[in-house]
């Protein structure tokens, strides 16, 4: 299976101690770059998760956010740090003195932050849930790369087989074009009201024909249509094969335009050229 860079997954979490959700996306990259945003008390799960990335996929920007939202445990009692509270009565005491007044609210000390401790849940436990739900959210992800990579393959089968169909065109013209071209030579002369030698004007159109001939870079296109459906088949990170086999196709194209001398061969090299380019646009999306 071929596998798109340009994805999105988002998995909803819900549990005792609250509910969070991931969301991954990704866009096309040279190399395989994750980057990360998670809420700092979870910031040590990174690691972890970006090595799990590293195996699944081998190219691609790939972003990865966690929003959670926990929710204060049944069992869950206060603790009131009295040291801390002391000192913050001291200071309000204080201040009172100073001003020669006032009246200390015993509900604003236990709102002053660090004063009133909440029992933490147990962190273990919602790692393990947050780390199940990545891999849930991976899952889908790689799924989703999946079936577009799929119709990336479809649209690409298809340009592959019409730079066939015009590769075979091109080869039954060719006849034709040397025919043409034979014609054109000998009306020249009767349009100068010379003779030509007529073994010389046989050893020229050899030599025309040899450096007309295109047989060569069409075998080289179909032999690498060929290996880019070979490639195709075989799935995977295949991505930097196919831009290679994109730039031979190229390659082909341009020798086939540069050899024209017909406006149809014409045509078809500039129809190969706009496939070719078509292919490559959609080979930029895959892994």
């Amino acid at each position: 299976m071929l596998y798109s860079m340009t994805a999105f997954s988002r998995v909803e979490i819900k549990k005792d101690w609250g509910c969070a959700i991931w969301e991954m996306r990704s866009v096309n990259q040279r190399y395989l770059e994750t980057f990360f945003r998670l809420p700092e008390a979870f910031r040590g799960l990174e690691n972890t998760l970006r090595e799990t990335l590293r195996h699944a996929l081998t190219r691609g920007k790939v972003e990865c956010s966690l929003r959670i939202d926990m929710v204060p445990s049944k069992d869950a009692g206060l603790n009131i740090n009295q040291e801390f509270a002391g000192q913050v009565i001291q200071s309000l005491q204080w201040l009172k003195q100073q001003v020669g007044g006032g009246e200390i609210n015993l509900m604003d000390i236990l709102r002053y932050p660090g004063v009133v401790e909440a029992q933490e849940q147990d962190l273990d436990q919602i790692s393990q849930d947050l780390l199940a739900g990545f891999d849930e959210l991976l899952k889908e992800f790689i799924a989703m790369r999946g079936r577009e990579g799929e119709k990336l393959h479809l649209l690409i089968d298809e340009r592959l087989q019409a730079i066939s169909q015009e590769a075979d065109k091109v080869r039954a013209q060719m006849p034709e074009v040397l025919q043409w071209q034979r014609e054109r030579l000998q009306q020249r002369f009767a349009d100068a009201q010379l003779e030509a030698d007529p073994q010389r004007f046989e050893q020229e159109m050899v030599i025309l024909a040899q450096r007309l001939d295109v047989a060569e870079e069409l075998d080289r296109l179909q032999l690498h249509v060929k290996e880019t459906q070979r490639i195709l088949r075989q799935g995977g990170a295949v991505g930097r094969k196919l831009d290679f086999m994109m730039q031979e196709l190229n390659r082909e194209s341009n020798t086939l335009a540069s050899k024209s001398i017909n406006a149809d061969v014409t045509a078809s090299a500039v129809e190969l050229k706009v496939l070719i380019e078509q292919m490559r646009e959609q080979i930029q999306n895959l892994e």
